[in-house]
C-alpha cells in the first residue's frame, strides 16, 4: 500500500497503450517508429482515429439531443403562449362587456336627460310665447304706458326674443 514500487492501476494501462509495456520495454522501438511486441504504430493511429470518431459521434448525438430538447421547448412554449393569449383575449372580452354595459347605462341616462332638456325647452318656448302674448295685449292698452309693469314686460320681451323658435 505505502510501497513506492507499486504503481497505481491507471499508470500500467497507459504505459501499455503507449507501447511502454509493463516495465517500460520497447519504448525505444516505438519512438523510432518500429513496432514492439505489445504495440504498433498503425494500431495506435487506428485507436486514435476510432476515439476521434467516437468523440465526433458523441458530439453529434449531443447536438441531436440538444436540437430535440429545443424543439420540445419551443413546442411547449408555443402551447403556453397560446394558452396565455386565449386567457388574455377572454379577459379583454369580459372587460369589453363590462365597459359596454356601463356605457349603455350612461347613454341611457344621457338620452333621458336630453329628452328632459327638450321638454323644458318646449315649456320655456310656451312660457315665452304666453309672455309675448300678454305683452302684446298690454301694449294695446294706452293707459298703462307709464306704469312699471310695462317696463318689466319690455325686459321679458327682450329675454323672450332670445329664446329659440320652433
Amino acid at each position: 500500500m505505502g510501497d513506492s514500487k507499486e504503481q497505481p492501476q491507471g499508470e500500467d494501462s497507459r504505459e501499455e497503450e503507449a507501447g511502454g509495456g509493463p516495465a517500460g520495454t520497447n519504448r525505444q522501438g516505438v519512438m523510432e517508429g518500429k513496432s514492439g511486441p505489445y504495440f504498433s504504430l498503425e494500431s495506435s493511429i487506428e485507436i486514435l482515429k476510432k476515439r476521434a470518431q467516437e468523440l465526433i459521434e458523441n458530439i453529434n448525438e449531443s447536438r441531436q439531443k440538444d436540437l430535440a430538447l429545443m424543439a420540445n421547448f419551443r413546442d411547449s412554449l408555443k402551447i403556453k403562449v397560446s394558452d396565455l393569449t386565449e386567457k388574455l383575449e377572454e379577459r379583454m372580452y369580459q372587460a369589453y362587456n363590462q365597459h359596454s354595459k356601463i356605457i349603455q347605462e350612461r347613454l341611457q341616462e344621457f338620452t333621458q336627460k336630453i329628452e328632459k332638456i327638450s321638454q323644458l325647452e318646449t315649456e320655456l318656448r310656451e312660457v315665452c310665447h304666453t309672455v309675448e302674448t300678454m305683452y302684446n295685449d298690454l301694449c294695446v292698452q294706452p293707459e298703462l304706458s307709464g306704469d312699471r309693469s310695462t317696463t318689466s314686460i319690455l325686459s321679458v320681451r327682450r329675454d323672450c326674443s332670445r329664446c329659440p323658435q320652433p
